[in-house]
């Protein structure tokens, strides 16, 4: 029987794995997963204790045109009730709580600002049009700032997609361009993020714990503490037949014969690797100069040109850093204050930027308990700065080199609460703050041809799967990007008639396309 060995476990490789076992018939038994850290997920990560403060780098939102990921997820249980799958759980939650933002953006007198205007001048429509309709060809290796005026950069479209989305004026017009087309269809309720679905809980515990137990139960092997190092290829130039996989486990290096009939399945890179995490009383320590995770991606593209480009992404990390803190509280006091300034209930409010902030910082209040083992009385928020670099408007330090406290002040400075409030939410809450050095690294400037394909020409048993293989007109840093890598990876190298199902394009729906000029040309 053929084995399939997948490295990483984030998302894209639970995901392939399950597609291996869904449409390419494979055991469980046949499926092996090596994982550097001893925790599986990837970047869809959550942990912590109330007590000590609970920590996650990120979260991701979902829409309703996630095609691969509802489709992979309508046949996983959620863990509060296994007759109710993952995807119901989310389209429900979406249905009965969904985000109605009024308080999307507030400005430095602390105001909530009108978001019914985008904020654009003719000129900012007319480039924003271009861009939509440019080739891809035209824009390789080009900058956002290529495409647009400074004003541009000033609207209120601006401060909502770049906060929404992690966007920097200085990232890739391929990826922006790319973004404005797959998410054309949300424009008319951008403002109040209506249009986006989340999970019940955070994704670790929504996607990643159901997903994994659904495969341990057939059999599939999570080998944690494992780093792949080097993959060794048949001979024979431009050969594409990896025969086997070199492993480090527990200080002992290993070779694992693969057969030609045999998948090998790589998460290339990463863009949570070398994360670096502070304390409520500590900032984090400066993160290490070199990434191991994209290590085996420069060994695997030394001299082969259709394993892309590694170094257009992990040498550039002052542009593709920000900044991620996850507050736990004892008591709701932050929560009802913040419900009361945004006038929607906790978990309904969305995201709320800070528009005069220095560090263009972020929060948002999801709905509670986002840990399923949350304790009653304790409550979770969570948010960023996409400039961590830069001195705060109150704290007079980078971002990157504040507390959790300090963070939490600088927070509160912006909100404008009254004094009691802001004493008793700083007497009980705890801040865990968290650098990503690469967290925007697949943004990066970059050619078409810098990502290697998701199976490369003339491989045999190898594909890349993740938010560094290529997949044309779909956007990364999504984990529809992700479960899309996955099935395309399984669908091709195992020649089956199921593919993926095709990107939404809703930049070809002239009602979409109406709906969007309109929204452009809100005064």
């Amino acid at each position: 029987m053929a084995k399939a060995y997948l490295v990483g476990s984030g998302v894209a490789a639970l995901a392939a794995a399950a597609f291996l076992i869904r449409d390419g018939g494979f055991d469980g038994a046949d499926i092996h997963l090596f994982e550097e850290q001893l925790c599986i997920g990837g970047s869809l990560d959550a942990g912590g204790t109330a007590e000590a403060g609970y920590t996650m780098r990120g979260g991701r939102m979902f829409e309703a045109e996630f095609r691969c990921t509802y489709d992979l997820l309508s046949g996983i249980p959620s863990l509060d009730d296994p007759s109710v799958s993952v995807t119901r759980e989310i389209l429900a939650g979406h249905e009965d709580f969904a985000w109605d933002d009024i308080a999307r953006l507030v400005d430095g007198d602390g105001r909530i600002v009108d978001n019914r205007s985008m904020g654009f001048s003719e000129r900012d429509r007319l480039d924003l049009v271009r861009c939509l309709a440019a080739p891809e060809g035209h824009l390789d290796g080009k900058r956002i700032t290529d495409c647009f005026g400074e004003h541009f950069f000033t609207t209120n479209f601006w401060f909502m997609w770049c906060t929404t989305f992690a966007f920097q004026p200085w990232h890739s017009a391929i990826e922006f361009r790319r973004y404005l087309r797959r998410f054309v269809h949300l424009f008319p309720e951008f403002g109040s993020m209506s249009g986006i679905h989340r999970t019940r809980y955070n994704q670790y515990d929504s996607i990643v714990r159901p997903l994994a137990a659904w495969l341990r139960e057939r059999g599939v092997t999570i080998h944690p503490g494992c780093r792949v190092t080097d993959l060794g290829f048949a001979p024979g130039i431009g050969s594409g037949t990896v025969e086997s996989i070199d492993v480090t486990r527990a200080g002992r290096e290993e070779r694992i014969a693969v057969a030609p009939e045999d998948l090998v399945l790589v998460t290339n890179g990463s863009m949570t690797d070398a994360s670096s995490r502070g304390t409520h009383t500590a900032p984090p320590p400066p993160p290490p100069h070199r990434s191991d995770a994209w290590l085996l991606w420069h060994r695997l593209a030394r001299g082969r040109e259709n394993f892309g480009n590694p170094d257009v992404f992990d040498k550039h990390v002052k542009e593709s850093r920000w900044e991620s803190f996850t507050v736990t509280a004892k008591d709701p006091v932050f929560l009802d204050a913040l419900a009361d300034f945004s006038g929607r209930e906790t978990g309904r409010g969305g995201l709320m930027t800070f528009t005069d902030s220095n560090w263009l910082l972020t929060v948002v209040a999801n709905r509670q308990p986002v840990y399923r083992d949350q304790p009653e009385g304790v409550s979770v928020w969570w948010g960023y700065g996409l400039f961590p670099g830069r001195a705060g408007n109150s704290t007079p330090k980078p971002m990157a080199m504040c507390s959790g406290r300090e963070i939490l002040e600088e927070v509160l400075h912006h909100l404008r609460f009254d004094d009691r409030t802001r004493a008793r939410v700083l007497e009980t809450s705890t801040v865990i703050p968290c650098v990503m050095p690469y967290i925007t690294s697949q943004f990066l400037a970059r050619r078409r041809d810098d990502r290697p394909e998701v199976v490369p020409e003339g491989s045999v048993n190898l594909a890349f799967i993740g938010q560094f293989a290529e997949v044309p007109d779909d956007v990364v840093f999504t984990v529809e990007y992700s479960v899309r890598t996955a099935w395309t990876a399984v669908s091709r190298l195992l020649r089956l008639d199921r593919e993926p199902p095709a990107v939404y394009k809703g930049h070809h729906d002239p009602h979409v396309l109406a709906a969007a000029l309109e929204t452009m040309h809100r005064r």
